[in-house]
């Protein structure tokens, strides 16, 4: 079965401008929005990637800023009976699928991921199918029924290990939907994958030519990489790893100046946890570049201060921005997430 590329074209991504407040606008959004959290016994998880402001408040309230999979680990763990997930869509449904009992909601359903819009469910039931052999490893960035196809779920933290494991063990794997964290994982463990064709508007722009002649103006930068990028990308890293192993070797390492191949979201809270270090992005200039996001995806972009005030306080708006599973879908979904946090 021969794949098309699933990779969006620009013309499917959204151009999205961020609304300016002011500091007197910002507190008092942030205080009317901690009300209202409290008022409706809801509690506000955060993903690296949306706006500092709304990463400080979810702290601030008694959330957490972490990345997907500990978005939904500690919304199901919080005794909150609704939970509020900054992020984008997929975000939000792996949190229903943990906490079926719990209403999820997001500022704004509009924020999807270019991974998820990537890998159809049709297609994507027709190319298991035509793989009955093989183990079906997904991504966390897809949809809740392409999950529900999978025999596992994994995040950019767990899946080299699992794929590691189930090689091991002389299985097959069928990978989706990211091309690029597909093929590192591939190279790292020599399992034996099949690889979706999708690819992440934000990572797929980052450039080597330009990183290396970054680099050799600042050779001094330790360089920090999300697998999600480019080969040629991952080749000049110094570290390779999730949005949380990119945290935390910017703390770890001695480097006084790194440059980030992530979405430039993440910024804040690396210099909130490392005021006296400099961080650069990485280059998405140079040949074929097309910028399509410009280091920054512009579903994340959505989750704003205002927008989300303007869903808490309205019911109509929350009604239309709750996540709903199918309860039979949810629970299929659910079994290859349980393996993944069992494993």
């Amino acid at each position: 079965m021969n794949l098309p590329d699933y990779s969006l074209s620009a013309d499917r991504v959204p151009v999205y401008e961020a609304r300016t407040v002011t500091p007197s606008e910002r507190d008092a959004l942030m205080t009317d929005i901690a009300a209202l959290l409290e008022a409706r016994d809801a509690v506000l998880v955060a993903h690296y990637y949306v706006d500092g402001d709304v990463q400080d408040l979810a702290e601030s309230s008694g959330g957490i800023v972490s990345d997907s999979l500990e978005m939904a680990r500690f919304g199901r763990d919080h005794p909150a009976s609704a939970l509020i997930v900054a992020g984008v869509r997929f975000m939000g449904e792996t949190a229903k699928i943990l906490s079926p009992d719990k209403r999820v909601f997001m500022p704004t359903l509009d924020a999807e991921c270019s991974l998820d819009l990537g890998c159809p469910p049709p297609e994507f039931r027709a190319f298991c199918e035509a793989n009955e052999d093989r183990t079906v490893v997904v991504y966390a960035n897809t949809s809740v029924e392409v999950k529900a196809l999978s025999d596992w779920v994994v995040t950019s933290s767990v899946a080299l290990p699992i794929v590691e494991s189930l090689a091991a063990r002389g299985e097959k794997i069928l990978w989706a939907p990211d091309k690029h964290l597909g093929r590192y994982i591939q190279q790292q463990t020599g399992a034996d994958m099949l690889l979706w064709s999708g690819a992440c508007v934000v990572h797929e722009e980052f450039k080597s030519k330009a990183l290396l002649d970054l680099k050799s103006l600042y050779p001094e930068a330790g360089v920090l990489v999300h697998p999600e990028s480019p080969a040629a990308v991952i080749d000049i890293a110094d570290v390779v790893g999730s949005t949380s192993r990119i945290v935390q070797a910017a703390t770890e390492l001695p480097n006084q100046m790194f440059i980030v191949a992530t979405d430039r979201g993440i910024f804040h809270k690396l210099r909130q946890l490392n005021p006296q270090k400099r961080f650069i992005e990485a280059p998405t200039a140079g040949d074929g570049a097309t910028c399509r996001s410009c280091a920054h995806c512009p579903w994340m972009a959505m989750n704003e201060l205002q927008v989300l005030a303007d869903t808490l306080n309205n019911p109509e708006r929350m009604a239309a921005n709750e996540i709903h599973v199918e309860p039979e879908v949810g629970r299929r979904a659910m079994v290859p997430l349980k393996r993944m946090l069992a494993f």
